[in-house]
C-alpha cells in the first residue's frame, strides 16, 4: 500500500493557503487529552530527535540540545557545546561490541560538528574547520558511514573522520557514493535536478528504483534511480472556487492555484499508485502554512501549522458536493515516459463516487507560535516544539490516569494501606 501526505500551500495572494492530500487506509482516532508543558530552551525550537523508547532530545536557535524523558517529562541532560543555532541533528546508532549504542549528531551555524554520548551528556567528537555551516545530516549505516550536507558533501565515518568530498554546490544534485576494494570511498555528482521550475523542498525514497521530487511551484516527479528519467510528471492545481458566481460572468476558465509541496510521506510501497487517484483531501487544513505531517504507528493521520496548531484526521465519505479538486496528483502520470510534459495538463473536477475528506478529530492547542515538528512514541504521547520556545508532552489522558491509579495502589499496597 503506497501512502502519500502531500502538505501543500498555495501561491501568495490566496485566501486557502493550506491543504492535506492523503493516499491510503481509513484512519482511526486518535485522543491526546493531557498535555505537559517541558520548559528549558530560551529560543526557538526547531528539531526533535528520538534516542530509545524512553528519551529524545530537543535542539534549536539557542545552540542547546536537550535529553528528555518521555514518561515523565524530565529533563535528563543539556549538552552544551555549540556557540550559535543548531541546523541539524540526527541520531546515529552504532555496534559497540555485541551491544548497540545510540548517538547524537549536531551540526551549527558555528561551523562545527559534534557527536554527542546521550549517556553522560559528553562530547566525544567535534569538527570545527568546515567551509560552511552543515544543513543536513544523513545516516548510511550500511556502510557505516554518515554523510553532512551544505555547500559541500561531506562523507564522515563513525570515528569523525573526513573520508571524501564534494566539490561546492548550490542546486539540488544526485550524488554516487562508491567504495572500492580497498575500503576506499569517493562520491561523484550524477545528475542535476534541474527539470524543477523552482526550488526543491521535499524529496522521498519510494523504493529501490524509484524516487520522488516535490517543488515550491507544485511540481511532483517521479525519478528512475538507475538512468535517471522521469517516469512520471505532475502540476499540482486546484482550482479556484467563485465565492459569488452570480456577481459576473466570467467567460474564462477559473484560474488554478499552484500548491508549493513542502512535505511527502511514505509508509509501505506497493501498487496503489498504479490505481493514480487521491483517495481523500481537506483544502483547507490549517489556517496557515503547513510545516510537518505524519502517519503514526497507530495509522493516525496527524499535522501541524504555522498557526500553532497540531490537528488530527480521519476520512469519512463526502456526502454532499464540497470544493472542487484537481484529479490528484497521480491524475496525469503515465509511467514509463522519460520526460515531463511540454505544458501544464488540463485539470478536471474530480469524478470519483469514492471520494472521502479529511475530518478534524481533534486539535491540540497548546502553543502560542508555530509548531516546528512533533515526534510520535505511540501509546506513550506525542511531542511538539515550536517558535515560543516551549516543548508540549501530549499524552492520553485515560492511559495517564490509570497509570497513576496502578502507581496509588502499589504504594498504598507497599505501605500497608492508608
Amino acid at each position: 500500500m503506497l501512502r502519500w501526505i502531500l502538505g501543500g500551500r498555495e501561491a501568495q495572494g490566496t485566501v486557502e493557503k493550506n491543504s492535506l492530500l492523503f493516499i491510503g487506509e481509513e484512519q482511526p482516532k486518535n485522543w491526546f487529552t493531557e498535555l505537559q508543558v517541558l520548559k528549558g530552551h530560551f529560543d526557538i525550537v526547531r528539531f526533535l530527535v528520538q534516542i530509545d523508547d524512553f528519551r529524545f532530545a530537543s535542539a534549536g536557535d539557542d545552540g542547546l540540545v536537550l535529553v528528555w524523558n518521555i514518561e515523565t517529562g524530565e529533563r535528563l541532560l543539556e549538552l552544551r557545546g555549540h556557540s550559535q543555532q543548531i541546523t541539524a541533528m540526527t541520531a546515529y546508532t552504532h555496534a559497540v561490541g555485541e551491544d548497540t549504542h545510540t548517538s547524537l549528531i549536531t551540526a551549527s551555524s558555528d561551523r562545527t560538528l559534534s557527536l554527542w554520548d546521550p549517556d553522560t551528556g559528553n562530547r566525544v567528537q567535534t569538527v570545527s574547520d568546515l567551509q560552511s555551516s552543515v544543513k543536513c545530516i544523513l545516516v548510511l549505516e550500511r556502510l557505516c558511514v554518515w554523510v553532512s550536507g551544505g555547500n559541500e558533501l561531506c562523507v564522515w565515518n563513525r570515528d569523525f573522520q573526513l573520508q571524501c568530498q564534494s566539490q561546492q554546490h548550490d542546486d539540488t544534485v544526485i550524488f554516487r557514493l562508491t567504495m572500492s576494494t580497498g575500503s576506499q570511498l569517493s562520491v561523484a555528482e550524477v545528475r542535476r535536478l534541474s527539470d524543477h521550475q523552482d526550488s526543491i523542498h521535499a524529496l522521498i525514497n519510494v523504493n529501490d528504483g524509484l524516487f520522488a521530487s516535490g517543488s515550491h511551484v507544485g511540481e511532483l516527479i517521479l525519478w528512475d534511480t538507475i538512468d535517471w528519467t522521469i517516469m512520471a510528471y505532475e502540476h499540482i492545481l486546484w482550482e479556484e472556487s467563485q465565492s459569488n458566481p452570480q456577481a459576473e460572468i466570467r467567460l474564462a476558465a477559473p484560474k488554478p492555484s499552484e500548491m508549493s509541496i513542502h512535505y511527502l510521506s511514505l509508509d509501505v510501497f506497493v501498487s496503489y499508485v498504479l490505481t493514480k487517484s487521491v483517495v481523500a483531501y481537506r483544502k483547507t487544513a490549517h489556517d496557515s502554512n503547513i510545516l510537518h505531517t505524519l502517519l503514526l504507528p497507530d495509522e493516525g493521520l496527524m499535522s501541524c501549522s504555522e498557526d500553532g496548531s497540531v490537528r488530527m484526521w480521519e476520512m469519512q465519505d463526502l456526502l454532499l458536493p464540497a470544493e472542487p479538486a484537481s484529479a490528484g496528483f497521480f491524475g496525469m502520470w503515465t509511467f514509463g515516459r522519460s520526460s515531463k510534459q511540454a505544458s501544464p495538463p488540463v485539470k478536471k473536477i474530480l469524478e470519483c463516487p469514492s471520494l472521502k475528506t479529511l475530518e478534524l478529530t481533534g486539535d491540540l492547542i497548546g502553543h502560542s507560535g508555530a509548531v516546528q515538528m512533533f515526534l510520535s512514541f505511540g501509546e506513550k504521547g506525542l511531542v511538539t516544539c515550536s517558535t515560543d520556545h516551549l516543548l508540549i508532552a501530549w499524552k492520553n489522558g485515560e492511559r495517564e490516569s490509570h497509570l497513576r491509579s496502578l502507581a496509588l495502589f502499589r504504594k498504598l499496597e507497599v505501605n500497608g494501606g492508608l
